[in-house]
């Protein structure tokens, strides 16, 4: 049976260059895989990959997309030779279309950062076959929720899907000088998202708890863009049930969260 997680994947190429307001968020990357069984394949859906309709990656040797700027030399020569996997790809692209969401099988794309660097702390061996699938352009929190349940039938699979975002992502607000003082709003939204997604809640409570983000207190404090907040509801519409929360701390001064689910397996 098959995980999810969506985690907090840092800034940038930083967590593998050793800033030290990632120390945290490394040492849970690295922990990861003994808290999961080790899947057989792994989807991750990336806060950094927007296309007009749900795409989702077929090459069979994805290359590396270093879609950052203003880095050291040597992010850009960072390495992941990881396999893909064409026919989950396929078929992840099939349950799409049976759920009537538009979709686009893309041979070419590569992995990009949101990928690869939490996976070179998780899976440095690269051997683990490794696909993307994209968010939609306009983030329509239903459509991303309704995505993840089409995607509910890949439960009795061994694989990890990932949605690979950061739970709080106000560039202005990091802190770059290694202190962490506190800061109240960010604080009451991470509640929020603990809350909403290790609660009981029916699937049509989740919908509208998905679905009504905006509302909760502070969200465009933490967000003023949400592209890193709506993998989660796509984890979220996968599950579809309660998560665990596994990571609760500091990453470049705020406050960050990481979560994992259980797939069902297909009824």
């Amino acid at each position: 049976m098959a995980s999810i997680v969506y985690l907090s994947h840092g800034g940038g190429p930083l967590p593998v260059l050793g800033e030290p307001g990632h120390v945290k968020m490394v040492e849970f990357m690295k922990e990861l895989p003994s808290l999961i069984e080790r899947p057989d394949a792994i989807i991750v859906i990336s806060a950094h990959w927007e296309e007009r309709e749900a795409t989702v990656t077929g090459h069979p040797s994805p290359p590396l997309v270093y879609d950052y700027y203003g880095f050291p030399p040597e992010a850009y020569t960072l390495t992941y030779p990881v396999k893909g996997n064409p026919s989950l790809a396929k078929e992840v692209a099939d349950l799409l279309e049976s759920s009537a969401i538009p979709f686009v099988y893309d041979e070419e794309r590569g992995l990009d950062h949101g990928t690869f660097i939490p996976l070179l702390l998780s899976y440095p061996d690269a051997s683990i076959p490794t696909i993307q699938l994209s968010l939609v352009r306009g983030l329509d929190p239903s459509l991303h929720y309704d995505i993840g349940k089409a995607l509910q039938p890949l439960g009795d699979k061994n694989i990890l899907v990932i949605g690979s975002g950061f739970s709080f992502h106000n560039m202005r607000e990091f802190i770059w000088d290694g202190t962490n003082p506190p800061d109240e709003r960010n604080d009451v939204f991470q509640e929020h998202l603990i809350q909403t997604f290790t609660g009981n809640m029916s699937s049509e409570e989740l919908r509208e708890a998905v679905t009504s983000w905006k509302s909760a207190p502070h969200a465009r404090y933490c967000h003023p863009r949400e592209e890193h907040l709506v993998p989660v509801f796509v984890c979220a519409g996968i599950s579809d049930g309660p998560a665990e929360l596994i990571f609760d701390d500091r990453i470049m001064g705020k406050r960050a969260i990481a979560l994992k689910w259980q797939m069902p397996a297909e009824k």
